[in-house]
């Protein structure tokens, strides 16, 4: 489909794109500009799949409507902006994130959609002994969970989930520290890095200590100094929640104790690790054999696979006796795959391409 027309088509186009992207389920719309055309693609289930062009004068009025609406710059485009769109202003169900960006072919924009209401741990359709091992641990008085996985694998999801459970059963002062703040939390205090003005992971996370936090949750362990605070705050009493990039579970161990010289520490704190992925799930409409709901992809929406380590009193002892960590899943991804397959939830083709062959 090409849209033609005016600056007031401008608007519509904007409107027609975002309300499409949300009626399909799509968590992101980009829009690159290209030599004589701007390309469109949502993100689906984690996949860009195009979904039209738009002619150069119609594009450049589209990237002005929406950088207006994000209250950006709009005659801006050599440099990187952010901003956000209200949903009430675009008459879409949820808040959109904006991101432009200057490429060699032209400028992009990337609207992401922000989910209105927080999952809770059960709709998450984690296999029950994992939701049961997530759940223990936000019972604990203090400890850390560290999540792993790729970019787009679930880990904030999961973690949102965490802070639902843990309002709910109520009591806590919860602070966050987040890069963005995704989505608002009643009953959390979160708080926003900004690094161009000094407020970094670490700095934020040493002065909300002193706000006397029950539970700190850390958007990601990015450096030693971060990971240093959530391991100090998980040994003098506070439940600490962050994410790590690592790849595995035993990764997120060895990588940890790399970044904190006391490895004794780390291993104290330490009390539960989970390596997660998104796995797309075969459209119920079609069986996976293509249709308009699934925009003829064989899939539509996604369920998460995950392994995970506890680490106990036993398993400690074992490590710091044995020397280099060894700490093996409860119950392996891949494993936990093949039971997704067997009942028909997806295929083996989207399993290998989620965590390999």
């Amino acid at each position: 489909m090409v849209h033609m027309g005016s600056e007031d088509e401008a608007i519509g186009v904007v409107q027609d794109l975002l309300v499409r992207a949300e009626k399909v389920g799509a968590s992101d719309v980009h829009i690159q500009m290209l030599e004589d055309v701007a390309q469109v693609s949502f993100r689906m289930d984690g996949l860009m799949s195009p979904v039209e062009t738009l002619p150069n004068r119609v594009s450049d009025r589209v990237f002005g409507r929406i950088k207006y609406l994000a209250k950006l710059k709009t005659y801006q485009d050599a440099m990187p902006q952010d901003g956000r769109i209200e949903k009430a202003d675009i008459g879409t169900v949820n808040d959109i994130r904006i991101s432009t960006y200057p490429t060699v072919t032209g400028e992009k924009v990337v609207l992401r959609f922000f989910p209105e209401n927080i999952q809770s741990m059960e709709s998450l359709a984690f296999p029950d002994e994992a939701r049961k091992a997530l759940e223990e641990f936000l019972t604990l008085k203090s400890g850390l969970l560290l999540l792993t996985g790729p970019a787009g694998s679930g880990k904030t999801t999961t973690i949102y989930a965490g802070l639902r459970h843990l309002v709910e059963q109520g009591g806590k002062h919860i602070i966050t520290v987040e890069d963005p703040v995704e989505q608002v939390v009643e009953g959390v205090m979160q708080t926003e890095v900004n690094e161009a003005r000094g407020l970094t992971f670490p700095k934020a996370a040493r002065h909300l200590m002193r706000q006397d936090p029950q539970v700190l949750v850390i958007g990601e362990v990015r450096d030693d100094e971060t990971a240093q605070v959530a391991i100090r705050a998980a040994l003098t009493g506070h439940l600490v929640i962050s994410t790590l990039h690592a790849g595995s579970c035993q990764g997120v161990l060895e990588r940890l104790m790399l970044m904190c010289p006391d490895n004794y520490a780390v291993l104290s704190s330490l009390a539960l690790v989970a390596n997660q992925r998104l796995v797309r799930r075969l459209c119920r409409n079609c069986e996976g054999q293509g249709c308009g709901d699934c925009l003829e992809s064989g899939y539509r929406d996604r369920v998460p696979i995950m392994e995970w380590a506890k680490l106990d009193d036993k398993i400690r002892d074992l490590i710091r006796r044995n020397g280099p960590p060894e700490l093996k899943p409860s119950v392996s991804m891949r494993d936990f795959a093949r039971t997704l397959v067997a009942d028909g939830v997806t295929d083996q083709a989207e399993i290998e391409r989620a965590i390999g062959s």
